[in-house]
């Protein structure tokens, strides 16, 4: 009994395939939005204000920071709690692919959220004029909790490394 039911929870790991496949189909909506907002940006870039175009540029970045989190939520996460992905030694495969554990990927989606926080505070501050104080101060308050909540995940990693170290767990 215990054997069918350690098998039966072990298989409950593909469960979280669709959730993957949603990610990915995710990605391509995001492309979506990136190519719409792409044609949108380029006819207008010759008349625009230099400040708008950086806008228009930051918001492109933006996107695609949003998809390289993407990229890394769905091969790390398949990878770590559903099935190795099988590309043998393919040229164009990422370095981190099949290295990044939970803990690596924890640091990767926190770095990620930093960055598109911060892009994000960029953009309002090319705008600060138009910007409320009270909307600018918490787009700060926020930003800075991502960033501090990145420090303390880091730092709880460190210690843990550290403890497994001193108690021979390596």
């Amino acid at each position: 009994m215990e054997r069918f039911l350690e098998r039966g929870m072990f298989a409950s790991r593909w469960l979280m395939a669709p959730f993957y496949i949603g990610l990915a189909l995710s990605l391509m909506l995001l492309l979506v939005k990136f190519v719409q907002e792409l044609i949108h940006l380029a006819p207008r870039i010759m008349d625009m204000k230099e400040s708008d175009a950086i806008l228009g540029i930051l918001t492109l970045i933006d996107m695609s920071l949003a998809g390289n989190l993407l990229l890394i939520v769905i091969f790390s996460g398949y990878e770590n709690f559903v099935s190795k992905i099988h590309v043998d030694n393919h040229e164009d495969k990422p370095a981190w692919m099949g290295k990044v554990d939970f803990s690596g990927l924890k640091l990767k989606l926190i770095a990620s959220i930093v960055a598109i926080s911060g892009i994000q505070l960029l953009k309002q501050f090319m705008n600060v004029s138009n910007v409320p104080k009270e909307e600018l101060m918490w787009l700060v308050i926020v930003h800075l909790t991502f960033v501090l909540s990145g420090v303390m995940l880091a730092l709880m990693d460190l210690i843990t490394v550290k403890a497994h170290k001193m108690g021979g767990r390596d």
